[in-house]
């Protein structure tokens, strides 16, 4: 006998764009949406009865009708204004999940004035969040950011590890330290103001990497997310992910040159995984 344990469904990398255009300085938003539903669908997999299902294809199209009307600031608001919209439309859902990511637009800087109406793409990084609410139950909402590519050049050293036949890493205390940061953090708060909470918590972020003496990846990572708790009292949970992105010092001396730490070759893989989830001391 075949039984149905668990299912979902829904509509992903749903591209929409905002453009604010109400004030003199436009606002240019780009995200990409997935929308995720659980509920009563066993008919549908066992007798091909279809009366319980929302197409994908009305899940793509009301986000791009909820965009157009929203009052939304940011990802995690119109998250919530989606979840509650199919919620509350189709009794048969028992609960949804809405993901987006968000890449980055600055204002184009031209003779040192930004441009009103123009905009660059700033890197690789995406801001994230993931809104989730069973019927019933209250919103869960975990936001964060991926891909940001940060790196050191000084304060950064790897020693006093294991040594043992298959070890041939030198100890150093002087490397150079990169990572492509991946964080995610679980609000605790009822009112949160999304925006300013996720500004502070990448800038404690990236403020620790920067001023900390790094003993080990390990090491670094866990003072960052104590800056993180610090600077926001919103946020109860923080997951860290640092992939040691290496760069491998050039031995130059078959050439009759020095190398004191000034050329290296960066290598994409294998790279070391460092990550962890850290929690707010009760």
């Amino acid at each position: 006998m075949t039984i149905l344990a668990e299912n979902r469904y829904g509509k992903s990398r749903v591209r929409v764009v905002r453009v604010d255009r109400h004030a003199a300085v436009h606002k240019f938003q780009e995200w990409s949406v997935e929308v995720l539903l659980q509920g009563d669908f066993l008919s549908c997999f066992s007798e091909g009865d279809n009366s319980k299902i929302l197409p994908t294809d009305t899940m793509k199209n009301t986000v791009y009708s909820l965009a157009r009307k929203s009052s939304a600031t940011c990802m995690e608001e119109f998250g919530q204004e989606v979840i509650e919209h199919l919620l509350s439309n189709n009794p048969q859902v028992s609960a949804t999940e809405v993901t987006i990511q968000e890449k980055a637009w600055q204002h184009l800087i031209t003779g040192g004035e930004p441009q009103p109406a123009t905009f660059v793409q700033a890197g690789s990084e995406l801001q994230t969040t993931r809104v989730s609410r069973k019927r019933d139950k209250r919103i869960h909402i975990e936001s964060g950011l991926v891909d940001l590519l940060i790196m050191k050049t000084a304060d950064s050293a790897f020693e006093g590890y294991i040594h043992d036949a298959l070890t041939t890493l030198p100890e150093t205390g002087d490397r150079l330290f990169g990572t492509s940061l991946r964080a995610h953090w679980i609000y605790s708060a009822a009112q949160i103001a999304f925006n300013s909470v996720r500004q502070g918590i990448r800038d404690a972020l990236l403020s620790t990497f920067a001023t900390h003496k790094s003993k080990s990846v390990q090491h670094t990572l866990y003072a960052m997310a104590g800056s993180a708790f610090a600077a926001c009292p919103e946020i109860s949970e923080i997951t860290l992910g640092m992939p040691n992105k290496h760069c491998l010092l050039v031995d130059l001396s078959r050439f009759g040159q020095d190398n004191p730490n000034h050329i290296f070759v960066p290598t994409d893989e294998p790279h070391g995984t460092i990550e962890a989830r850290v929690r707010r001391e009760r």
